[in-house]
């Protein structure tokens, strides 16, 4: 039998209506968790046009966990996060202790242990040391813009390993365990009034030796890994109420809708302003092209399982977002003069825009270090000076290394 007649056999055998823990370690223990990674924990080494085959069958069934793979990232961004770099760099130990759980929805929130006081475009230059100790590493060090630190179970940490290297040499990658003595988060307190990030000052916090990822001093290009990732992700949709199309939906040809911006002129009766028009245009031809962009990359990554346009993606993104957010805001007149849930629900919602839409020109990479990446990587032109260029990383100027926010 083919593959997809197998699954169906499977699926006809095993599923009984019933979507419980024990129903998702069966699909993960029968390959149909991820069948497109490379065989192994929860995989078959399919094809991708095999693995979507898989899916319908699963959907056409009501099955769910199937197929995980294949999901947008804002489904399933933790898989994604982590699936990558332990693909490439992990092993089968770590695939199945870290990434099963995922699969099987024992865990299902992470946090990013990247960024620091001193250390945030600049992320080669951070401070956090983990020192071996036996089989465990013993973690010094502070992390800042930590998204969800306070309801995370894990989190994938860059920390220092080597202080007489290059400062990106000396740099692994770890899958820390959250809960344990000696981490600490703290929320920080938003503009937008919540608090969605945090610091994380990790106080002799231990991570097993098991959990280092692609080696001791390999950490830069694991991380190059999930950082693609996570810039994939957060170029792969404009907000949900720009009417644009889902990545399950993405076909060429594409074309990405403006009823959002339509509507908010519509309703601030300015739909037949020139000006007005002509910033909408604007905006939807930018969202059309991300949208190009975007099945492009799609067409990269089935044809060689790669692609350069993650960073063209997510910079034209936060383009979108800033303008989409600052159009709406200029359309509510004096009602964009308050914060006021209570008082106006819209005007709230497209201030918290406004607001947010910064989310998308920081993480991941700011839109400046995009910028560099795209003029390296994807034009070729060379890169800029580099005075810490084959220093040993103890010999260069640094920042504080740890700082308090409140």
């Amino acid at each position: 039998m083919g593959v997809e007649e197998t699954a169906r056999a499977w699926v006809a055998e095993h599923w009984k209506g019933v979507d419980d823990p024990a129903w998702r370690r069966s699909v993960y223990a029968a390959g149909y968790a991820t069948p497109s990674w490379p065989a192994g924990p929860g995989a078959l080494g399919c094809s991708r046009t095999e693995s979507e085959a898989i899916r319908a069958v699963f959907a056409d069934a009501g099955a769910p966990g199937a197929c995980r793979e294949l999901a947008p990232f804002n489904e399933d961004p933790w898989l994604n996060l982590i699936g990558g770099p332990i693909l490439a760099f992990g092993t089968d130990d770590q695939r199945e202790r870290v990434l099963g759980p995922l699969l099987t929805g024992e865990v299902d929130q992470g946090c990013l242990l990247y960024s620091e006081p001193g250390a945030g475009s600049d992320l080669a230059a951070l401070q956090t040391r983990a020192d071996l100790d036996g089989d465990e590493y013993v973690v010094n060090g502070q992390k800042v813009w930590t998204s969800g630190g306070h309801e995370a179970s894990f989190g994938l940490l860059v920390a220092r390993t080597d202080w007489d290297v290059p400062k990106h040499a000396g740099i692994s990658f770890f899958v820390f365990p959250m809960h344990q003595p000696g981490v600490e988060v703290r929320p920080i307190r938003q503009i937008t009034g919540g608090s969605r990030f945090s610091e994380v000052f990790l106080t002799n916090a231990r991570v097993p030796a098991a959990n280092l990822i692609g080696g001791a001093g390999n950490g830069w290009k694991v991380l190059q890994v999930a950082l693609a990732a996570e810039r994939r992700g957060m170029g792969e949709l404009v907000l949900d109420s720009a009417g644009g199309p889902t990545a399950t939906e993405r076909r060429p040809p594409l074309f990405s809708r403006s009823d959002d911006l339509v509507a908010a002129a519509r309703d601030a009766g300015r739909l037949d302003d020139p000006v007005v028009r002509d910033e909408i245009m604007k905006l939807h031809i930018w969202r059309l092209v991300n949208d190009w962009t975007a099945a492009r990359a799609i067409a990269e990554l089935r044809a060689s399982g790669s692609s350069s346009l993650a960073s063209l993606g997510k910079l034209a993104n936060s383009r979108i977002l800033h303008g989409s957010a600052a159009l709406r805001f200029r359309l509510l007149g004096t009602r964009a003069l308050q914060y006021d849930e209570a008082a106006d629900p819209e005007g709230h919602q497209v201030d918290h825009d406004v607001m947010m839409a910064f989310i998308n020109s920081i993480g991941g990479g700011s839109d400046q270090i995009q910028r560099n990446i795209i003029s390296e990587r994807v034009l070729g032109l060379p890169k800029g000076p580099e005075p810490d260029k084959g220093v040993p990383f103890n010999d260069v100027l640094k920042s504080d290394a740890t700082r308090s926010l409140g």
